[in-house]
């Protein structure tokens, strides 16, 4: 494996994982989107009580900084086979997204005050 591994080598490796277990049944839209939704939770509860500085330090502490490494992990693992199974690429919708944000939301120029 190398150290940085492509997006499509990922998803393919998630596929893989899931069809050794048989798990493919159970990765429909819903129950993906569903366990994305629970993964970001996870994320959330991490930080939920901190204030905003400690928060920018969570990842000082080694033991909490696993904690978030795993939940991201996990919401991009779930994300990147909602993506798989809805034939999303998810790099061309976000850039398409950013293309899209940036017209709804133009850098103020000189004339901004007017």
């Amino acid at each position: 494996m190398t150290e940085h591994p492509d997006l499509a080598g990922l998803q393919r490796r998630l596929a893989e994982f899931a069809a050794a277990r048989d798990w493919q049944p159970y990765h429909t839209p819903k129950n993906l989107v569903a366990a994305l939704s629970v993964e970001a939770s996870e994320l959330v509860e991490i930080f939920q009580w901190l204030t905003p500085e400690e928060s920018a330090r969570v990842m000082d502490d080694p033991g909490t900084a696993h904690r978030v490494r795993d939940e991201v992990a996990d919401v991009l693992a779930y994300l990147l086979q909602l993506c798989e199974v809805l034939g999303v690429d998810p790099l061309a919708a976000l850039s398409a997204k950013i293309d899209r944000n940036e017209e709804r939301f133009p850098t103020p120029g000189p004339d901004a005050a007017d």
